[in-house]
């Protein structure tokens, strides 16, 4: 009898599984869940250089997918980087004619922390569109103020909202540097402080923090409590030690 609860990563592979599929399917696994991957992308990088990437066809994404589905019964998915606007809405239309009550996850990356570019070249007349699938979307302070240049991170944080719930990562902020916050519901707005007075950086933060909510989205707790969650979870990772590539406190499967 199969007892696994299943999550999807649909993301880039990394070589360090610092980031991408491999980091998120480390997380997933911390929770109790078993995770299952789809690749948008081969990149060459280590922790601290990002020096290529190779995108996978978007047949091949949407074959994946499908395969995936056929077999496995999936109710959250987190989605990383993506070739273009446009083949992620795909994707997003995609799950949703497999399961039109599953979850997703999408964190935005618009920029690798070496410098490399992704949706550099996109229009953005998808976005909207974009986020109504979404059921939450994290940013960081960098990546929300890209999105829409033409608005303030107040305008954007409004606009959006309209849409879907934000998961605001502040490790890039300049003022209270630290401290995220939730948007959902369109009205409610919640600080989620640091949890501890230092950091010690990790390649690959961001993905944690969103598998981490998506893994507890998977649990079914309530998104403010997943979201306190999984800040504090990735708090962990990331004083776990040292280094560059940070290790994980695995629970024990219930």
């Amino acid at each position: 009898m199969d007892t696994n609860t299943y999550i999807l990563s649909i993301a880039g592979f990394d070589p360090s599984s610092g980031a991408g599929l491999t980091q998120d399917i480390k997380t997933f696994e911390a929770h109790g869940l078993y995770g299952l991957s789809v690749f948008t992308a081969i990149t060459v990088q280590n922790d601290v250089d990002f020096k290529q990437c190779i995108w996978t066809n978007p047949e091949i994404i949407s074959a994946q997918i499908d395969t995936l589905f056929q077999r496995f019964e999936i109710s959250v998915v987190k989605i990383g980087i993506v070739e273009s606007w446009e083949i992620l809405l795909h994707i997003l239309k995609q799950l949703k004619q497999l399961n039109p009550d599953i979850k997703i996850v999408l964190d935005p990356i618009l920029k690798a922390s070496a410098g490399f570019d992704f949706h550099s070249k996109d229009h953005q007349s998808t976005l909207d569109a974009i986020w109504t699938y979404c059921n939450i979307i994290t940013p960081n302070y960098d990546e929300i103020k890209r999105l829409y240049p033409e608005l303030n991170i107040e305008e954007t944080i409004e606009h959006i909202s309209a849409f879907t719930n934000i998961y605001l990562k502040g490790g890039h902020r300049k003022d209270k540097k630290g401290w995220d916050e939730l948007y959902y519901n369109r009205i409610v707005m919640v600080n989620i402080p640091p949890n501890t007075e230092t950091i010690s950086e990790k390649h690959g933060s961001g993905c944690v923090l969103s598998s981490a909510l998506a893994s507890n989205l998977t649990l079914d707790i309530p998104l403010e409590d997943a979201s306190k969650l999984a800040k504090y979870y990735t708090e962990r990772f990331l004083n776990s030690n040292s280094s560059l590539l940070g290790e994980h406190a695995y629970q024990t499967k219930t």
